[in-house]
């Protein structure tokens, strides 16, 4: 989707008065203080994609665990399986963060993007006062006029051996004629109570750190951390006939039972069998 052209008189456009710029001053001093996750809050106008440019300084060791990078435009945004994320200038959140679990056994930071996934339901559910849920394992569904829609996702790509970097797109204020397919949303269409991008950020990002401490205090259980739970009970996937799409030109066709300890999408086959999925497109198919 090509960006919106204003309709101000200077016709720049990034003087859309209904699209204030993050005031970058503002969030570094709400969220960089003494004990907190966050290190920076950096705000750039345009990049390509803020997950590339986060990793590159993670690799690089350029920036400690807890650095945060949010563009106003991003016009190379990419979701799971290189699928292109594009949204007109200042119309949503585009933001990475870089993490570091050390502690945290690698075989359980499967669990991250479903965890940012709960963080940023939860966040927006208290700021955006929009009722959200995740589909599995990484998008964020909103109601649009009846229908399901999706409004964000998300994005987790490891930066060398200790590190991930969380990228996170979240749809705002896009108008109908700006979404780059039907089937997408935003928090505006779904009939957010507030649309301001600060505080929204802000909730986000504090929602993150407290369950990114809690799963990090349980050593990465997701049972013992709460994760699990909040996650299915967040779910619109389970309890849903499905089909995914696997590697290999494989597909899966039953009903999502359950997500278990490993963060697997389990789904039940017409043949009795339960099939863990880790990886692959999931597609709803009706209400089970």
């Amino acid at each position: 989707m090509t960006p919106r052209d204003a309709s101000d008189a200077d016709g720049s456009r990034w003087s859309d008065l209904d699209r204030p710029p993050l005031n970058a001053t503002s969030l570094r001093r709400a969220l960089v203080r003494e004990g907190s996750l966050w290190s920076k809050v950096d705000v750039v106008q345009r990049t390509g994609s803020t997950n590339a440019d986060l990793l590159a300084r993670a690799v690089e060791g350029k920036v400690e665990e807890g650095a945060v990078l949010v563009a106003e435009e991003q016009t190379s945004g990419r979701g799971r399986l290189d699928r292109r994320w594009t949204a007109p200038p200042r119309s949503g959140l585009f933001f990475s963060a870089l993490l570091r679990p050390g502690e945290v056994p690698v075989s359980r930071w499967g669990w991250l993007p479903l965890l940012t996934g709960v963080a940023v339901a939860t966040g927006l559910a208290r700021a955006a006062g929009v009722d959200t849920a995740l589909k599995w394992p990484n998008d964020l569904l909103v109601t649009v006029a009846g229908e399901e829609r999706k409004a964000g996702g998300i994005l987790a790509e490891r930066a060398g051996q200790d590190g991930v970097v969380i990228g996170v797109g979240i749809n705002v204020t896009l108008r109908a004629d700006e979404l780059p397919v039907p089937q997408a949303g935003s928090l505006a269409l779904a009939g957010a109570v507030n649309t301001d991008r600060d505080p929204l950020l802000r909730a986000v990002l504090r929602s993150l750190e407290d369950w990114y401490g809690r799963w990090r205090a349980a050593g990465g259980d997701p049972a013992a951390s709460g994760l699990q739970e909040a996650y299915a009970a967040g779910c619109a996937t389970l309890g849903r006939a499905v089909r995914a799409e696997l590697p290999g030109e494989r597909s899966l066709v039953g009903e999502a039972v359950a997500v278990d300890g490993d963060g697997r999408l389990v789904i039940a086959t017409e043949e009795g069998v339960q099939e863990p999925v880790g990886a692959g497109d999931v597609v709803h198919l009706r209400l089970a």
